[in-house]
């Protein structure tokens, strides 16, 4: 998982709303997203995407990723959001979120306009939103349908929407079918799984057991729609010193194996299997900061 970057907590933060974007700022999200699709009305969205790169140029460089969910280029807004956002602050945008993804080709056509940008698009990265049922049904083609993707991003709301079900009633075991099928998908290809929002902000109950449960599924981060959310789920997909522990001992089991497949550690049977868990801690420990702390 060599260039492993953490996406943990994903705090997608309205691009018209200039006062939070500035807050955004100092906030202990692994990423935020700027929206210019579902959180900036029609009549705004210009004036939004202004305010956005300008916010782009000058804010300074922190730790935290910075990528900006455009409007589909099926919109009248998608392909003036691409194509100003990168000519005016390409070098400050880590990705792009590509809202809407039915199929490979809504990807493939954000990357050909990226391609023809130039140096200015180079470290532009790419995150596909799931969350119409075409888009899952054809999840393993969009994962697959650019070098530039980083993550899947499961998106429920839409996703609710368009299969006809309440988002806000569903418990964990309604959505299993879409999330393992959007997990195997992005481990697949080689990419992040990112579990969409829990838009009841005043229940940190629910917050906390939608985040374990997705964690304990395999999934590598969670969006938030508000900073409160922010802590419960950074802990949750932040590997314990324990973990962060047992793995560099599974690692150094093996390595000093002599060559043999499997051996025994604390009367655990351990083998290239559980190397490759380990090496994940390890690298996911590492890319939230927390292995110096943990080991």
């Amino acid at each position: 998982m060599d260039g492993y970057r953490a996406r943990r907590s994903v705090l997608s933060v309205p691009g018209s709303s200039e006062r939070m974007l500035e807050k955004s700022l100092r906030l202990e999200a692994d990423e935020i997203v700027i929206d210019l699709e579902d959180a900036v009305a029609p009549e705004i969205k210009d004036q939004a995407r202004a305010q956005v790169a300008a916010f782009l140029i000058r804010r300074p460089r922190t730790t935290a990723g910075v990528a900006v969910r455009v409007n589909p280029l099926a919109s009248p807004w998608g392909e003036r959001d691409l194509l100003e956002l990168v000519r005016l602050a390409g070098d400050q945008i880590d990705s792009l979120v590509v809202p809407k993804v039915g199929g490979p080709q809504d990807v493939e056509g954000v990357q050909r306009l990226l391609d023809a940008q130039g140096d200015q698009a180079t470290g532009v990265g790419l995150q596909a939103l799931i969350e119409t049922a075409s888009g899952l049904l054809h999840v393993a083609g969009i994962a697959t349908a650019s070098p530039r993707l980083e993550s899947l991003i499961l998106g429920y709301a839409d996703l609710a929407a368009s299969l006809g079900r309440a988002p806000g009633t569903a418990t964990p075991p309604s959505w299993l079918y879409a999330q393992e099928r959007l997990l195997v998908a992005a481990r697949a290809a080689g990419l992040e799984a990112i579990d969409g929002p829990y838009l009841d902000i005043k229940d940190p109950s629910g917050l906390r057991a939608r985040a374990e449960h997705v964690q304990a599924l395999g999934f590598d981060g969670k969006w938030a729609v508000h900073p409160d959310q922010l802590p419960i789920i950074n802990t949750t997909f932040t590997p314990t010193p324990e973990q962060v522990s047992r793995a560099h001992a599974v690692l150094h089991a093996l390595s000093s194996a002599g060559g043999r497949g499997a051996v025994a550690l604390d009367g655990e049977m351990i083998d290239e299997a559980s190397r490759k868990l380990a090496l994940q801690v390890v690298a996911r420990g590492r890319a939230a900061d927390s292995e110096g702390a943990l080991q």
